[in-house]
């Protein structure tokens, strides 16, 4: 089970700087910068670690997981959070924020990998590229609020980010977006090769579908926390190794050819029987939406609602994750910003009451089993990714068989992660998709399930909810628990009418061998590997 995450992402998830919590384990460094150490460290050492391909680098573009986890070791954010909600200086050294303002102060001596100075301006310029909706960058709307404008002043070494509409979360949201040197935004190519960065790694090879080598710059010294290149048991360099298969992965990393690997199916036995170093965090892995768009069946709410009362969604979420999830408490990660929001508002299981629906929206069953209205089959297309592995399978299988039952005609399309574009640009045929998002702020949910749909926006599902909508409005007005209580309530809009169907929250081990590390703010943290010595 290797699966790639759309929406940010956290190191094997959607990698951002402020989404996630990184959870008990054996060895777990419970997110802090600099994990305890329990041996010596080695010196000069190669930190090996598995990976799924990441494709494009892009860091102004992607929201998606896997480039996001590499762009970790290659650009630096301009605060991160600590998982207490601290916030500690990375390229900016001081900020001051408000609900509609952040003024950051830039730490002196920044350097890009080329040896250029980083200035107000790169860090402004990465910003409103992100802004400026020609460019269609994933993250607008998602880390940068679409009404955002950023102003430079270099002399001072000062950055001010600016929004009409007032959004609580403003700083949070701006943690997560990666900094890009000027030269990278007159060259797409470079960005999308993972090029024109601050970060603490820079790439000095790339093979696709094989490996990406990275090269430590030891002058670095505006890590997250004050981190620097020349902290005792840093790797002097790390190979990204390109490993599709799950147990190939737990094979290499048992054998010590790997110092580090996610696994999270049945494999994960094997790595905590050898009591492996681990760092955890919790998820949303089983998460799946219905296409609204005009002509689809699952535009009507009657035929989401029972397609959703058809399934056991406990019983899905235990195949799903081979026995080893939990029920999902809300759309955005842990800890939250905004408790006590449950899915209890989700349809219930009932199979009888899931047929008499249909019956009331005009499909009625054949002779061959199949519903039919007006001559036309009730037919469901259901795209699922291949990174959801064998469990996965199983647990889309079983929701076919559950909707041939109620009569509806299913097709299972299986697609890799990279053809999820065709979901995002209306380009591919579907009616339902299993699709997990992992963001740490409920605001982050936003463009994926309101506004405009594909083409022109990210509400690939073309959801059209006037209370989710009214709500979120009032929510990005207001503050503290009164938003928080807005949100949630904008959440269970969403369940009641069968929108959005979160199933299964898993826990992602993050496995290691012969090096220790941490997450920062829920994310795999570069600046915190330690090579052991042997």
């Amino acid at each position: 089970m290797r699966a790639r995450l759309l929406g940010v992402l956290c190191a094997v998830a959607l990698a951002t700087a402020a989404c996630g919590n990184s959870g008990s384990g054996s060895g777990d460094s419970g997110g802090e910068a600099k994990p305890a150490g329990s041996g010596r460290y080695a010196t000069g050492a190669t930190f090996t670690m598995a990976i799924m391909e990441p494709g494009d680098l892009n860091p102004l573009m992607t929201a998606l997981s896997d480039p996001r986890g590499v762009d970790f070791f290659l650009y630096d954010t301009l605060v991160s959070y600590k998982d207490d909600g601290t916030v500690q200086p990375g390229l900016a050294s001081a900020w001051k924020d408000t609900a509609t303002s952040v003024e950051f102060t830039l730490a002196k001596g920044v350097t890009c990998a080329d040896g250029s100075p980083l200035t107000a301006a790169d860090v402004a310029g990465s910003v409103n590229f992100i802004a400026d909706p020609k460019n269609k960058s994933q993250l607008l709307g998602l880390f940068v609020p679409t009404d955002l404008k950023a102003t430079a002043d270099d002399a001072a070494g000062k950055v001010t980010m600016s929004v009409e509409t007032a959004d609580p979360f403003l700083l949070r949201r701006l943690s997560s977006v990666f900094i890009v040197c000027g030269k990278g935004l007159t060259d797409p190519g470079g960005l999308k090769a993972g090029k024109h960065g601050t970060g603490l790694f820079q790439i000095t090879e790339s093979v696709a579908d094989d490996h990406y080598t990275l090269a430590k710059r030891p002058e670095y010294a505006w890590g997250p926390g004050g981190v620097t290149g020349k902290e005792e048991g840093l790797p002097d360099k790390v190979v990204l190794k390109v490993v599709k298969n799950e147990t190939t992965a737990a094979n290499l990393l048992l054998s010590g050819q790997l110092n580090a690997a996610h696994v999270i199916g049945p494999d994960r036995a094997r790595m905590d029987a050898q009591k492996l170093f681990k760092s955890e965090i919790r998820l949303m892995f089983g998460e799946f939406t219905y296409n609204q768009a005009k002509g689809r069946p699952t535009q009507d709410e009657r035929v989401r609602q029972a397609l959703t009362m058809a399934l056991d969604l406990n019983e899905l979420q235990r195949v799903a994750t081979s026995g080893t999830g939990a029920t999902p408490e809300g759309l955005s990660m842990q800890p939250r910003v905004c408790p006590d929001v449950t899915t209890t508002a989700l349809p219930q299981h009932d199979p009888a009451k899931a047929a008499a629906l249909l019956d009331q929206a005009g499909w009625t069953k054949g002779a061959d089993g199949v519903r039919a209205k007006d001559g036309k089959k009730l037919k469901v297309t259901y795209v699922f990714l291949t990174e959801h592995g064998d469990p996965g399978k199983s647990a889309v299988e079983l929701m076919k068989q559950k909707w041939t039952e109620l009569g509806v005609d299913t097709e299972l399309k299986q697609i890799p992660s990279t053809q999820l574009a065709g979901v995002s640009d209306g380009s591919m045929d579907w009616d339902a998709g299993w699709i997990q998002v992992n963001v740490p702020l409920p605001s982050m949910m936003v463009p994926f399930l309101s506004g405009e749909g594909p083409p022109k926006g990210a509400n690939w599902s073309t959801i059209e909810n006037a209370d989710y909508d009214r709500l979120i409005g009032e929510a990005a007005k207001a503050t503290g628990e009164e938003s928080c209580a807005k949100w949630n309530e904008a959440e269970k809009a969403l369940y009641q009418k069968a929108d959005i169907v979160p199933f299964a929250d898993t826990t992602t081990p993050l496995y290691g061998n012969g090096a220790e590390f941490a997450r920062l703010g829920g994310s795999f943290a570069p600046s915190t590997i330690r090579m052991l010595a042997k």
